[in-house]
């Protein structure tokens, strides 16, 4: 016998709100970026939380060779007191 196909072409959860459906992107793929700078805590904070804690990919859209060298670079940085550990009002 066949097996149920339960996928909703309808872009629906369970059909009460739709989902959202917008293509993530590697911002830095799209922008030529080789390289993730440590010692630039502005932009690495839009990778962060407002408890310090990292945004995971599937959130942010960053691939995953370059979310490594963001967890390296936010490592850093923390490290040499550019960024906070914990806070509760980083942003």
């Amino acid at each position: 016998m066949a097996t149920q196909n339960n996928r909703n072409n309808n872009n629906r959860d369970n059909g009460n709100k739709p989902v959202d459906t917008r293509n993530k992107y590697c911002r830095f793929k799209k922008n030529g970026i080789k390289y993730v700078d440590y010692k630039d805590p502005n932009f690495l904070l839009k990778f962060v939380n407002e408890q310090g804690r990292l945004l995971p990919r599937r959130i942010t859209g960053t691939s995953l060779k370059f979310q490594r060298k963001v967890a390296q670079a936010v490592a850093k940085a923390r490290h040499l007191a550019l960024m906070p550990y914990v806070t509760d009002a980083l942003k």
